[in-house]
């Protein structure tokens, strides 16, 4: 583990900004962290979905299965922001900073994990239902 302080707060809102691109791996455990050099790809294979459809039209049967993993991988870094968020400050401290000075985080936080819970959960069920949707249309084309 790096050594440095390392703030609740701060790994809830990077987890909540740049979670899709592992950049609160890298705050927490450093460049070495391999989940956090793993994370950009699915990331990056859901943009490329998205930009299919945007380029060739809602038919593209690619673009239906890669969007899905950008909808899974951006509540997946939502759930990690929530679950930093509120993780217990004792917990926390004993885990990432076990020689420093105890700290109590306060409402940046608290609206980290209220912004977090609210995109999360408006991906996942945006990610079901355009899922659903794009399965049916395929069992009707059959």
């Amino acid at each position: 583990m790096s050594a440095g302080y390392k703030s609740k707060t701060l790994a809830t809102w990077i987890a909540l900004v740049g979670g899709p691109l592992g950049l609160h791996r890298f705050y927490l455990h450093g460049f070495k962290d391999v989940w956090g050099w793993l994370l950009p790809w699915p990331t990056l294979i859901g943009a490329l979905g998205v930009l299919r459809m945007r380029e060739l039209g809602q038919d593209d049967r690619l673009a239906w299965v890669l969007i899905p993993v950008l909808g899974v991988v951006l509540s997946v870094t939502m759930l990690t922001a929530i679950v930093y968020g509120l993780t217990p400050d004792e917990k926390w401290n004993a885990r990432h900073n076990p020689q420093g000075p105890p700290h109590v985080s306060g409402w940046g936080v608290v609206i980290g994990v209220i912004l977090a819970l609210m995109l999360g959960a408006g991906v996942l069920m945006a990610t079901i239902a355009f899922s659903a949707q794009r399965y049916f249309e395929y069992q009707a084309l059959r």
